[in-house]
């Protein structure tokens, strides 16, 4: 055997491959196997690639689309939006309700001092006039002696005892305070009604409460002119006798006499009216 170009001979007939064609190229034919191979590997990788995208595309579609449904329903008008019942899970049993209810008024005092049915505090001098003086603003009043009687036409003058007589006057009640030379007696006559009192403030023209001495407050209009007033408030009327402990005459206009006269009436309805609103609280604030 011989060697020659081209390489090995495959026997008779001359150089080249079985049935004679000529020999293959096999660089070429190794580096297009291997071109194809990588065409393949990256149309693998391509799909795959395509398909993550893909995935990701309609995940976020999805998404947007979820976030838009929501997003639109939240700026919906609340009237657009569904009830209660119409969300799955939701519980349709029925809120308790509660009915409205207006708590009754509080009593009225004056209802309370208005009758004797239902007037029922004790009545006693130092309940009606309590402690040793009375002051307002800066004006001290010192409280002299006080009474109480049934017999209310005994401490009154004729005019106004008969006037007190003819609407049933139950008692009256006394007191005398006393500030710079003018003394004052408050008289409180108690009737059954608020009517029978309003009856004696209409009828007591002329007459008197008697002045009333004592502890403190010496004698007083038993002769001279003294000053008288007449007032009502529920079934008591209530009266001043105003006058100067030095016998000095009471004249008209004569402002001194006349503003404690009116501080001790004013002071008289207070006391009235105090007892109505403790009476009235303590109504308010028992059990029904």
């Amino acid at each position: 055997m011989s060697f020659g170009q081209g390489g090995p001979q495959w026997g008779p007939g001359g150089t080249g491959g079985p049935g004679g064609g000529p020999t293959p190229d096999w660089a070429a034919l190794a580096e297009a196997s291997e071109a194809r191979t990588r065409r393949r590997k990256w149309l693998l990788i391509g799909g795959g690639v395509f398909a993550t995208v893909g995935i990701a595309a309609a995940v976020a579609i999805t998404v947007v689309t979820a976030n838009s449904d929501e997003s639109s329903a939240s700026n919906k008008p609340a009237g657009e939006l569904p009830t209660a019942a119409d969300i799955p899970g939701a519980s349709k049993e029925a809120e308790p309700s509660f009915e409205a209810t207006t708590p009754p008024p509080p009593p009225d005092p004056k209802d309370f001092i208005s009758s004797a049915k239902k007037d029922k505090a004790p009545l006693t001098p130092e309940g009606m006039f309590p402690g040793k003086s009375w002051r307002t603003g800066e004006r001290l009043y010192k409280k002299g002696a006080t009474d109480s009687t049934t017999k209310c036409t005994s401490v009154a003058q004729p005019a106004l005892a008969s006037v007190l007589a003819r609407n049933d006057c139950t008692r009256m009640i006394r007191a005398s305070y006393i500030r710079d030379g003018v003394a004052v007696t408050i008289g409180v006559a108690v009737f059954d009604t608020a009517a029978d009192a309003k009856k004696v403030k209409e009828q007591a023209e002329k007459g008197l409460v008697n002045s009333l001495s004592g502890k403190g407050v010496p004698a007083f209009c038993r002769t001279g002119v003294c000053r008288g007033t007449y007032n009502a408030y529920g079934r008591y009327a209530y009266f001043t006798t105003t006058g100067y402990t030095s016998g000095k005459d009471v004249t008209t206009g004569d402002r001194k006499a006349y503003g404690v006269g009116d501080d001790l009436a004013r002071f008289a309805f207070q006391r009235i009216h105090l007892r109505g609103q403790v009476q009235a609280s303590a109504a308010a604030e028992a059990p029904q």
